[in-house]
């Protein structure tokens, strides 16, 4: 039944009952009993289509009990219990119903903000057209005002674009050519055109929207044994109101102890909870894959970081290039060349730098093998490239003479990155990259020791001087480097077999295998790679770390209010039974306290949608963080 049809016949019913009552207070008997009863059957009626379709999927429902009470007070008279008993539930339903929409509004709100039309640049000109006929490789135009329709990078134009659906966050962030956008954002001010390369179902907003969609739906452990116990505790309740007759033979105590039993209240307690909490993350774009999740994070008392775009901004610089047998240009050309083809962020960072000085990068690599926690080796312009750790160059039979390694250590201990490379097996130089930490992970890694995590431990692929560098900084208990994919995993399982309830926050393809072995996987979403995210079980959208700290929060609080529910509700069933039993509550007072648990089990959980944890950065704190210096770790 929907909320429409539960207020209009709430309504009429409810005007019904307030003319029977004039007509008591008038003395007309008769008239009175007939409206009662027509109240109860305009009521009663949409209950019992419930009930009704309810046992045909062979399931008992609260619907179930309160028709059998209705039916059983209108046969023993009780024509006024009858009336306010169906107006009540009809009521409570209606109530119920507008609250939960609360708590899903979350969802609804980023529905609404789906583009429909956009205007495609043709060689006829501007076309409006709907978003369902974009095509990828259209080119998109977007004015001030208007939302982004499509995934894809700026092509001509600037712009400053709220990104709220997507990251949470409600300060306009500058784009401009090269620049990424997403569907569902908005133009603030200025003017862009995009070259689509994601539309329709598989943009980033649209993925949001689905991902939100099923953890809403998605039960928890709680909600599931909920279920159970309700498809055992109703015909049990039945079974026992037959007893109370059978050993009372009062009729009404029996058909009041049937109603007052409903555990409706305890039905939704869990289901309420986790649809707000969702919610609320969604809103401030922590995306958490279903409610089961949701009470994993509550539990979690050990977290694992990768350090690249996840402790670090993951925009790191070219701090140095350092060449042997060849110019320094020429090295970086060939490095950047191959490094076309890669993700990881050093590898585009060498490409950045190369574009930079305008180092021509016309040669496309062949032959190219990513390495995973290693490197790759590719061959450009028939000169064979290994470009990585280490391990990587020993792996491929390149020696490293004691100069080479005093400087790489020299640059590592300041906390630069080496990145080495042989040309045609022989060591040719060394690159240094530095990053910067992200200026909310100090606060971040604060919150979560305040809010109950017992450690905080890097696990990085990185060399060991840099990673022990920012572990200091941030004072992590444990800092662990210089490890292959298989090695976070390892870590993880040993972290486990120790006790520990372990989270893992990652953003590239080789920290997928660990999120995946975690008890919970946490992607950076905007900056992560489509593997991540996937694998993750919750996606941070602005790759922010103190969205972690929300979310973790917001997984106890949760989780707590999901608890406070489900006592609520056992103790109004508990309490009105003994009350029913000694006499002292009424079918038509029982079934008000009955309807008024319900509505205070849906109230308790639409606190949920405005919850922020407590000392948690505001954004505007997190907006200066933004803009104090952050110095660069080397």
């Amino acid at each position: 039944m929907n909320t429409i049809k539960n207020s209009h016949v709430a309504g009429v019913t409810g005007l019904m009952l307030l003319i029977a009552f004039a007509l008591h207070w008038a003395g007309l008997a008769q008239p009175k009993e007939y409206l009662l009863i027509a109240s109860t059957v305009v009521a009663g009626y949409f209950i019992a289509i419930k009930a009704f379709k309810a046992l045909r999927m062979k399931a008992f429902s609260i619907e179930l009990l309160v028709t059998i009470a209705v039916v059983g007070a209108l046969i023993i008279g009780e024509y006024v219990e009858s009336a306010v008993v169906t107006f009540l539930f009809i009521f409570g339903a209606y109530l119920e119903a507008r609250t939960l929409e609360k708590t899903r509004s979350s969802l609804r709100n980023l529905i609404d903000m789906t583009p429909t039309e956009a205007t495609v640049v043709r060689p006829d000109g501007h076309v409006r057209v709907p978003v369902d006929d974009l095509r990828q490789g259209d080119r998109v135009l977007i004015r001030s005002g208007e939302k982004v329709a499509v995934d894809g990078i700026i092509v001509s134009g600037q712009a400053l674009i709220v990104e709220a659906a997507i990251t949470g966050e409600s300060v306009p962030a500058s784009k401009s050519p090269g620049d990424r956008v997403f569907s569902g954002t908005i133009v603030d001010n200025g003017y862009i055109e995009v070259d689509a390369d994601r539309v329709g179902d598989d943009t980033t907003f649209a993925k949001i929207i689905e991902m939100v969609e099923d953890a809403q739906e998605s039960k928890t452990t709680t909600q599931k044994f909920l279920d159970r116990f309700a498809n055992i505790y109703t015909p049990a309740i039945v079974v026992l109101s037959v007893l109370v007759y059978a050993v009372s033979r009062n009729v009404e105590l029996a058909l009041t102890f049937l109603v007052i039993a409903c555990p409706g209240a305890l039905v939704i307690s869990a289901p309420v909870s986790m649809v707000a909490g969702i919610g609320n993350g969604a809103r401030h774009g922590v995306l958490v894959k279903g409610g089961e999740i949701m009470e994993k994070l509550s539990r979690i008392d050990l977290v694992v970081f990768d350090k690249t775009g996840t402790l670090t901004k993951g925009k790191p610089e070219v701090t140095e290039v350092k060449s042997w047998g060849m110019d320094e240009n020429g090295l970086l050309r060939l490095a950047a060349q191959a490094e076309k083809v890669s993700e990881h962020h050093l590898g585009q960072t060498i490409v950045a730098e190369a574009a930079r000085r305008d180092l021509s990068l016309a040669d496309d690599p062949q032959d190219v093998e990513i390495i995973k926690g290693g490197g790759m080796v590719a061959r450009v312009a028939g000169r064979h490239l290994a470009i990585g750790n280490r391990q990587l160059l020993a792996d491929w039979g390149v020696s490293i003479d004691e100069q080479a390694e005093a400087y790489a250590a020299m640059r590592e201990k300041a906390g630069n990155t080496a990145v080495l490379i042989a040309v045609d097996r022989q060591l040719a130089g060394v690159i240094s990259i530095a990053d910067q930490i992200k200026p909310e992970a100090k606060e971040a890694i604060r919150q979560l020791r305040r809010a109950g995590v017992r450690k905080a431990v890097m696990l990085t692929g990185d060399n060991r001087h840099t990673a022990q560098l920012v572990g200091d900084a941030l004072g992590l208990d444990a800092v662990h480097a210089e490890l292959l994919p298989q090695d976070k995993v390892r870590w993880v399982d040993t972290f486990k077999r120790q006790g520990y309830r372990v989270a893992m926050v990652g953003d590239g393809i080789n920290d997928a295998p660990a999120l995946a072995t975690a008890d919970v996987g946490l992607a950076m979403g905007i900056g992560g790679t489509d593997i991540s995210m996937e694998t993750a079980d919750i996606v941070l959208m602005s790759d922010r770390l103190d969205q972690f700290a929300h979310a973790y929060s917001l997984a106890q609080a949760t989780v707590r209010n999901m608890k406070q529910n489900t006592v609520l509700a056992v103790g109004t069933v508990a309490l009105l039974l003994a009350g029913v039993l000694l006499g002292r509550i009424f079918l038509a007072s029982g079934m008000l306290v009955h309807e008024l648990s319900v509505l205070l089990v849906t109230l308790n959980a639409v606190r949920l949608i405005r919850y922020r944890a407590r000392g948690q950065a505001s954004r505007g704190i997190a907006r200066a963080d933004r803009r104090s210096a952050v110095p660069r770790v080397e």
